[in-house]
């Protein structure tokens, strides 16, 4: 059995789902698949928050309605859950917990049978206190249960014609803080414009960090010599968002990168 047909075959244990939507690469293809097995028993859900840039919101969308599926959005403003700001190693636990909690019980007003996430294999490697929560809360999480990594998505998603087969990956915004560094709205529209005018000069996979006064840009390892030859540029559009100094990291982009000042055993 093809791994799509575990997937379908799994997900066909439901009545009726609600899906936790982003518009990225894994929440897009696991709402066409389940799509396809349960038909307009699907609802998406994409919760917007000042952590969730408006051109993530208008691809979730615009995704929801080229797939035709029910899609439904929420306001889940995690910085004003109690610690979050303080940005704490588990801040994600707290954000994930709050986020479901409200999936849930929307659920329950709809009558629909689960709560679905888009957590793959890969996110097993990496320390994320996010799925604390979901565990804790029995929200579902197929593409994991199915052995599904994010290259197998992408595979799939390609055979599927969606457009997000080839989407750069994405995080919500808190994720560009060191743990320890207070996260405020105006840092993070900070990131959030830096980010966007970053797309603006061609650049596809990166992140801008923020570390107080001084972003460090990472972009994908085999376009560090380009981001090199446009740092007047670079520089210019961090200034611009309201940093003062701008770095360029050496080692490239790469997921978790805030992670790695935790001690090996965290998670």
């Amino acid at each position: 059995m093809s791994r799509v047909a575990q997937l379908q075959e799994f997900i066909a244990r439901y009545d009726s789902v609600l899906i936790a939507f982003s518009g990225g690469v894994d929440s897009t293809f696991l709402a066409k698949v389940a799509a396809e097995v349960l038909g307009e028993r699907v609802l998406l859900v994409t919760a917007t928050s000042c952590t969730y840039p408006a051109s993530e919101l208008a691809d979730a969308k615009r995704l929801a309605a080229d797939l035709g599926i029910r899609h439904k959005v929420i306001v889940s403003e995690e910085i004003d859950i109690p610690g979050f700001a303080q940005n704490t190693p588990d801040r994600c636990y707290h954000c994930k917990h709050e986020l479901f909690s409200h999936l849930l019980a929307i659920a329950r007003e709809e009558g629909l049978a689960a709560v679905f996430e888009g957590s793959t294999v890969d996110d097993l490697s990496d320390y994320r206190p996010g799925r604390r929560a979901i565990k804790e809360l029995g929200i579902v999480s197929p593409l994991l249960e199915t052995g599904f990594t994010k290259k197998n998505i992408r595979h799939c998603s390609e055979e599927l014609h969606l457009e997000t087969a080839v989407k750069p990956s994405y995080a919500c915004l808190a994720s560009r803080f060191p743990y320890g560094e207070t996260i405020t709205r105006e840092k993070l529209k900070r990131v959030d414009a830096a980010e966007e005018a970053m797309k603006k000069l061609g650049f596809r996979q990166f992140r801008v960090r923020s570390h107080e006064d001084c972003a460090r840009v990472e972009v994908a390892p085999e376009e560090i010599d380009r981001a090199w030859a446009q740092r007047t540029p670079i520089d210019e559009l961090c200034r611009n968002a309201g940093f003062v100094y701008t770095a360029l990291d050496l080692r490239g982009y790469r997921t978790g990168a805030m992670n790695e000042v935790l001690p090996k055993t965290a998670g």
